[in-house]
């Protein structure tokens, strides 16, 4: 069974051969982590801000809500996902509001982990 540094090393080499064709593709690794992104050639930033954060989304609604900064992660992700959804146009009073209650609980949260600032980061 290949490697993932081998599957990497293959992916590459496609690629080149696409940029070859004059086919814009834009691969970022983290071989570390073991994650490949490919973005075609009409990605666009907002489309790149909404992809990245719905991974950190899928991480705050997974974890265990006991983990002390689950609540820092999800309405952070809350405030990005109304902010982005609405790049191009206004937010509505609701949207304020949600934005609003959001950063009452990281206010919250903030002060939480500042009264117990050794929590157990395990779960």
């Amino acid at each position: 069974m290949a490697k993932f540094d081998d599957f990497y090393k293959e992916l590459t080499a496609l690629v080149k051969s696409y940029a070859d064709n004059e086919t814009m593709i834009k691969v970022e690794s983290d071989l570390e982590s073991q994650i490949i992104r490919i973005f075609g050639e009409r990605v666009s930033s907002l489309g790149r801000a909404k992809n990245g954060l719905a991974d950190a989304s899928e991480l705050a609604f997974t974890t265990a809500e006991h983990h002390p900064y689950w609540s820092l992660l999800y309405n952070a992700c809350q405030i990005a996902k109304i902010t982005l959804d609405k790049w191009e146009s206004d937010l509505t009073r609701e949207e304020m509001d949600e934005i609003s209650w959001s950063l009452d609980e990281l206010k919250n949260t903030c002060q939480k982990i500042l009264a117990n600032p050794h929590n157990d980061h395990t779960h």
